[in-house]
């Protein structure tokens, strides 16, 4: 498949997506089975991890959004820009960041120390994809979907550009 100038192979297919979601959704129910979390989710990538996610989950809870650069094409820029903020307090309550990918960790830590900062009770990440060769935040990340090499992908709402969000699979740079 040719998304802009690049090719990419299919990775993971929209049924292994679905059925790890499942598990996650599954070990967050019993973790947090007499608590309402809050999750956070971080867009623009994380919107259809979320939404299938939110649907398995049964505990009550509530979700909220941000929005946060520090991509600039096929790379992160080590900068990290919040561009829209969280509009609820999130004093004394139980967070769940709901992430796409874990690159480098750079943009969750950020995100991860100003939530601890305004008092959350605590705060956990979920992530569909970590590239553990590259993460620089070790085992901070409770719930990892898949371990990654470190190649880019796309789909399932991660971009190249702005284009391949809406793949229902996620792809992988061709090399």
């Amino acid at each position: 498949m040719i998304i802009k100038d690049k090719e990419f192979v299919k990775y993971i297919s929209a049924q292994d997506l679905t059925g790890r979601i499942k598990e996650l959704a599954s070990a967050i129910n019993t973790d947090y089975e007499d608590k309402r979390p809050l999750f956070i989710a971080i867009l623009n990538g994380s919107f259809m991890f979320a939404a299938d996610l939110l649907k398995e989950v049964d505990v009550a809870c509530e979700i909220s959004f941000v929005k946060v650069a520090s991509y600039e094409e096929m790379e992160s820029s080590g900068n990290v820009k919040q561009l829209i903020g969280l509009n609820e307090p999130i004093f004394n309550k139980d967070v769940i960041i709901i992430e796409d990918i874990v690159d480098t960790g750079r943009t969750i830590s950020k995100i991860l120390d100003e939530f601890l900062s305004l008092g959350a009770n605590s705060v956990e990440v979920i992530t569909l994809l970590q590239k553990p060769n590259s993460n620089e935040l070790g085992d901070k990340i409770k719930y990892i979907g898949f371990d990654i090499p470190d190649a880019f992908v796309l789909g399932y709402g991660l971009d190249y550009d702005g284009l391949g969000r809406n793949l229902k699979d996620i792809y992988q740079l061709k090399v």
